[in-house]
């Protein structure tokens, strides 16, 4: 409780500091406040700009978030607990120097938990760590090409962050230790990493690299137009501890080459991806896929800006357990609330399909509603959840898993604060009820999040 007041009460400082403050991105490091050297209309707080010497200037910022979950028949049914009540809080500082073409970031983060049934797991308490600590050199800086060398511990996200990402759902973020390159032009850009996820632990400054796990990449970006872009990637990745299908543990060495169009036209958002998986588990050849499309038609004519979306997903799944090949899809390191905050299924031998729909009510509030529906894509493999660990083996002939309503209203007064209830119902059908307790779940929960 001690490293939780000293964050509150960096919290408490830096508020009495903030005014109007526009452009907090998820990932922080991605803000950029030098322009304020010569900004002066005072809309940004003085944390955000602090000179030390001629050419160099330190940021401030962090986050405080508040929230409680409610599960009833967790794991439909199959879970330690009936019904339980559990309440997760999360404070986050980070500090960003830049002296001409060098920066350091630092983000120090802690996260507690309480009333979950069953011991806290990684990503749901840290008492105190740093969750990044990076170095960055420009080794070539004009108006129009930049090329950027960074090393050290960071948080990734690409494309629609299907495969690599923060993972924002959990109590706690995902990061790596990681070198990169990063190229950047008018209109292309290019990464090329080599990474290890951060091994997550309780206690304090006792997180540790990964070394069962690695991802290298190169993952490229050319705007198309005025109106969209193109993405275009490979992705490796490396598990030694890897299970699939009831297989037992054994190295997978798995490379992805994909593509995704995105932009909008007009009124329509659309995001379209297709990625291809291939390389080796154990003795096992891999061969997966995915495709995918989002659609969002938004009718900004209207006042309360009201939108309705499409999306589906066909994600492979092993058709044989004798055949010498895998064709379970792995997203590596995937949101952790990939279909809602109560996070029950992961993207892997799944066929979804997921209307939604969002309107504004007045200023502040948004209201939002979707209905997913659940197959297996393929019945010789079982369901998975986020972390790709099995839930259910195949043991069953039954390709529909169950339907999944999702209720959310988003209250975001300023900039920084926001106020989140929502709720989920997930109806278990077919499968469900032939491999396990098959009961419905209910999960409720309330957000609080202020930003600085």
């Amino acid at each position: 409780m001690a490293i939780s007041r000293v964050f509150l009460l960096c919290f408490c400082i830096a508020n009495l500091a903030v005014a109007q403050q526009n452009g907090i991105r998820n990932v922080r490091y991605e803000e950029d406040y030098g322009f304020l050297k010569t900004d002066t209309s005072r809309r940004f707080p003085k944390i955000k700009y602090l000179p030390i010497s001629e050419g160099s200037f330190l940021s401030l910022g962090g986050e405080v978030r508040y929230q409680a979950q409610w599960f009833k028949n967790e794991d439909w049914g199959d879970g330690p607990k009936e019904e339980y009540l559990a309440f997760y809080t999360r404070f986050l500082f980070h500090g960003d120097f830049h002296y001409r073409r060098f920066r350091a970031f630092a983000q120090l983060n802690s996260t507690f938990a309480a009333g979950r049934p069953g011991p806290n797991r990684s990503i749901d308490e840290n008492r105190l760590s740093f969750h990044q600590l990076f170095f960055e050199y420009k080794l070539r800086e004009n108006p129009s090409k930049q090329l950027t060398a960074r090393v050290g511990r960071q948080e990734m996200r690409y494309g629609s962050e299907r495969l690599i990402t923060v993972r924002e759902g959990p109590n706690n973020r995902l990061s790596f230790d990681a070198a990169k390159v990063l190229y950047r032009a008018e209109r292309y850009g290019i990464d090329a990493f080599y990474a290890r996820p951060v091994q997550l632990k309780l206690g304090v400054f006792d997180d540790e690299i990964n070394r069962k796990k690695a991802i290298w990449s190169g993952y490229g970006v050319v705007s198309i137009g005025q109106t969209s872009k193109l993405d275009h990637y490979y992705i490796g990745f490396e598990d030694e501890q890897a299970s699939f299908n009831g297989f037992s543990e054994a190295t997978e060495v798995r490379h992805s080459l994909g593509g995704r169009w995105w932009g909008v036209c007009q009124r329509l958002n659309f995001d379209l991806e297709a990625l291809y998986q291939f390389g080796d588990f154990g003795d096992q050849t891999i061969s997966a896929y995915t495709v995918s499309a989002n659609l969002w038609y938004t009718l900004d004519q209207f006042k309360s800006k009201p939108g309705f979306g499409l999306k589906t997903e066909v994600i492979s799944g092993d058709k044989s357990q004798t055949d010498q090949r895998l064709n379970t899809f792995n997203p590596m390191f995937p949101r952790g609330a990939y279909f809602g905050l109560a996070a029950l299924i992961g993207p892997a031998n799944l066929i979804d399909l997921h209307p939604a729909f969002q309107i504004g009510v007045g200023k502040m509030l948004v209201f939002s509603a979707d209905f997913d529906l659940f197959w297996r894509y393929s019945t010789s493999d079982g369901i998975y959840g986020p972390n790709v660990q099995m839930l259910y083996t195949a043991q069953s002939d039954e390709k529909k898993i169950g339907n999944q309503l999702g209720i959310n209203l988003e209250y975001s007064p300023n900039g920084h604060l926001s106020l989140v209830p929502e709720f989920t119902w997930f109806q278990a059908q077919d499968y469900l009820k032939e491999v396990g307790a098959g009961e419905d779940v209910l999960f409720g929960a309330l957000t609080v999040q202020y930003r600085y």
